[in-house]
């Protein structure tokens, strides 16, 4: 890291603490073992054809099946998901019990989230240890209309609705 950097570091890390982020999980099977992770980075890339991203660390337990799948699917998270996504945060027993069954293309598909998309890997980007993923969707179903699951500060939170409306 450059020694101008190194002043930044935590008014980036505050900023980005400060930064309201929607809570999914990213699932994938490698070789019949499902993998999956809790992530803050996903985000609507095109609506036609549709794709998002999202971005992890290379170093991550579920990076070798992200890196050789080619398909994963995406689940969006509700406040009542909230020991879901800590599950897939904090624990090595992700898949352990009667939460999700396999989908479409083999992929792990978590029961009663907001809802999810199972999408074909379009591109990895690699720099240095992250990875940005392209995925393009080609399956998927949306789930209960309910408040959002968002991680902000540290922790996780709901959106309070304001008096404006578009």
């Amino acid at each position: 890291m450059a020694p101008e950097n190194a002043a930044f570091i935590g008014t980036f890390k505050e900023m980005f603490r400060r930064h309201a982020a929607g809570v999914a999980i990213i699932t994938a099977n490698h070789e019949g073992t499902p993998f999956g992770f809790t992530a803050t980075s996903v985000a609507s890339l095109s609506a036609e054809p549709p794709r998002f991203t999202f971005n992890m660390a290379r170093s991550s337990s579920s990076w070798p099946a992200v890196s050789n799948a080619t398909y994963i699917g995406v689940h969006m998270l509700g406040l009542e998901n909230q020991a879901l996504a800590d599950r897939f945060a904090k624990t090595r027993n992700r898949f352990e019990g009667d939460h999700w069954e396999n989908g479409p293309h083999d992929v792990p598909i978590l029961k009663d989230v907001t809802g999810w998309l199972v999408g074909k890997i379009q591109m990895r980007l690699s720099f240095e240890n992250n990875a940005v993923v392209v995925v393009e969707v080609v399956d998927g179903q949306v789930g209960e209309d309910g408040k959002p699951l968002l991680y902000h500060s540290g922790g996780y939170s709901q959106p309070a609705p304001l008096d404006y409306e578009i």
